[in-house]
């Protein structure tokens, strides 16, 4: 169809509408907001010149009673803008079953931006990254092997406009033509990094007008090599990159879109942090100058992370760039942002609220409270459950059955299949994902870790009848690379012992996405073992749970999972926020993959991290 140059196309982005503002608490105030849209190389607002000055939070890496005081702090910061992405995994977690309520109230995240003053730009994927558990792709997309993710194949497109339809139902009304804060909206997520299929991009822009979510500013967001293959020629290109590349990414974008809007889609002013690799640091000098310079120039800017927040429960992502490399994200995802992971302000915040205020000719506000956190007392005393005394029912099979196979998203399979006298030697577990313990009887003859390449393991041989038993944890689909296309979890290849395929399989499905429920006793458990603790929080307030004393699992605070600990770190704490915790006393349970009589677990007012790949410069 025809199509008319940007450089000469007004794109408009919603009619003459009403936003409510307001500070916390504070009455709510009645304002015009006129319509937002790019002409040529501007954004408009209500037909004037409009510089977006914006910040990533999301919703669902922040609890949900702190929503309203992390908006105040990136308004105070000077931001004018929230960007934020909508995770389809999240709201989506069975096939037509759709969870838009508490902490995953997209909606009510939005209004309250609108509350504080701020503009919105959705990302609403389909495709997210984000360090985010494929990427935010419901993993159940992958039980059909047929079908292909990121593609034009119709049985991905039905799932992704089904995807759209429902939640244009939630964020239709906050459209700035509506009366809501949504100024603008993303198109895909950095495609050029993955592919360069046109038709692709221009059936999911078709798809967010079909849905009503059109009549805003649509446009697409890549890294400078991978503009030209990542944009569409009707609809504004904005950039990505790190601290440091300002000059060279925006030149790029410039030279392709000579007569475009000069946007940074994400400006990585910091960085996240992968299971045994080091800590991150960057220079918040350095980037505040960029950050200013940018301003001055007029670009438009967003960055990524204002707040980063905790990545809680199950939907950390990994990294994989070749598609055999595997590097598993943390529960923290402080990304050394203006904010950290547990809402307080960095000397980066009070940098980047100065560069703001000198280039905006305002005055900055104070900086945002502390947040009031403790320690509180942990019992020495635990009750725990062995995990082989707590195994559901099992499903048969003749080879291992996969994470999709079983209609489960997360935790842990346990694959059992019977040795019969002599059985041992060489076992290879095809297609790894992502860690296992190799038990024979109960006894744990070896790990595996996809991490680092390994999925072979000499078994011993076995003068009787035995039980190999096989516990898989899935620690993180990857989110990045054509890799996600096979993203499945557990054991997705052929396993073999000794040359031969074992016939008969049963598959525990371990699931754990509710709080472990079951008997617990006051006596010592090794091995994979449930444990039960409370800790006294007679005046709740925020803290860090110390996991140094443990090896590798899951915590639980209460009825929230706060996400993995792992002895490798470099993360040794899991924020534990105050509005989870009970006046009196909290239940901690955990999961330890290799529980012993070491177990402990205490409190700590700061973050605890190992080796950082920067330090910090003097402020």
């Amino acid at each position: 169809m025809f199509r008319i140059p940007i450089s000469r196309r007004l794109v408009v982005g919603g009619a003459l509408a009403v936003c409510f503002v307001s500070g916390v608490g504070g009455a709510q105030e009645v304002r015009p907001v006129g319509r937002f849209a790019v002409d040529g190389g501007r954004f408009l607002m209500d037909g004037n010149p409009y510089q977006i000055i914006a910040g990533d939070m999301h919703s669902v890496r922040v609890p949900r009673a702190y929503w309203r005081e992390r908006l105040h702090a990136m308004k105070a910061m000077g931001l004018n803008t929230l960007t934020t992405y909508a995770f389809w995994n999240v709201h989506e977690p069975r096939p037509g079953v759709y969870d838009f309520s508490g902490q995953n109230d997209l909606a009510e995240y939005l209004r309250e931006a609108q509350q504080e003053g701020l503009n919105v730009i959705l990302r609403p994927g389909p495709y997210v990254c984000a360090e985010w558990e494929l990427g935010g792709y419901p993993s159940w997309l992958l039980k059909d092997r047929s079908l292909v993710l990121r593609s034009n194949d119709p049985k991905y497109r039905a799932a992704v406009n089904r995807w759209f339809e429902r939640l244009a139902k939630e964020i239709k009304p906050l459209l700035l033509k509506n009366g809501g804060p949504i100024i603008a909206i993303q198109v895909e997520n950095e495609y050029g990094a993955f592919g360069d299929d046109k038709e692709y991009l221009e059936q999911l822009k078709d798809e967010l007008i079909h849905v009503g979510l059109g009549d805003t500013v649509l446009f697409t967001s890549n890294q400078g090599p991978d503009l030209a293959k990542g944009s569409l020629p009707e609809l504004p290109a904005v950039v990505n990159f790190g601290s440091g590349n300002a000059e060279k990414s925006l030149r790029m974008l410039k030279e392709f879109r000579p007569d475009g809007p000069q946007m940074v889609g994400e400006y990585w002013a910091g960085w996240f942090d992968k299971w045994g690799e080091e800590h991150h640091q960057t220079d918040g000098k350095r980037e505040a100058a960029e950050f200013r310079s940018m301003l001055e120039r007029g670009d438009s800017v967003s960055i990524y992370m204002f707040h980063g927040g905790s990545t809680f429960g199950w939907m950390n992502g990994a990294d994989s760039h070749t598609g055999t490399d595997y590097h598993p994200d943390t529960s923290s995802y402080d990304y050394d942002a203006p904010l950290d992971e547990a809402g307080n302000p960095t000397y980066k915040y009070a940098l980047l609220q100065q560069a703001i205020a000198d280039v905006t000719h305002t005055r900055p506000a104070g900086l945002p409270p502390m947040t009031k956190r403790a320690v509180f007392p942990v019992a020495e005393k635990m009750l725990s459950a062995s995990l082989w005394e707590s195994l559901p029912k099992p499903v048969h099979s003749t080879v291992p059955l996969t994470f999709e196979d079983l209609d489960q998203n997360y935790g842990y399979v346990l694959y059992r299949t019977a040795l019969k006298p002599g059985d041992g030697g060489k076992l290879v577990l095809g297609g790894l994902h992502d860690y296992a313990q190799v038990y024979v009887d109960r006894r744990l003859v070896g790990t595996l870790d996809r991490r680092l390449g390994n999925e072979t393991l000499e078994l011993p041989r076995v003068s009787a009848a035995a039980t190999l038993d096989i516990l898989v944890e899935n620690t993180g689909r990857v989110n990045y690379s054509h890799a996600i296309r096979g993203e499945r979890a557990g054991l997705t290849g052929e396993v073999t012992l000794d040359g031969k395929k074992p016939k008969e399989w049963e598959n525990f499905s371990l699931e754990m996405k509710d709080v472990p429920q079951m008997p617990m006793r006051p006596l010592p458990c090794s091995g994979p073992c449930f444990y039960s603790v409370a800790m006294q929080t007679e005046t709740p307030a925020d803290t860090y749970l110390d996991t140094r004393h443990l090896h590798k699992g899951q915590m639980w605070v209460g009825e929230h999972n706060l996400g993995r600990f792992w002895s490798i770190g470099p993360q040794f704490a899991l924020f534990t926020p105050g509005p989870w915790l009970k006046q009196g006393t909290t239940t901690l349970r955990f999961f330890d993959l290799m529980g012993d009589a070491t177990e402990k677990v205490s409190t700590a007012t700061e973050p605890i991290f190992g080796a950082v790949t920067h330090d910090r410069e003097s402020q």
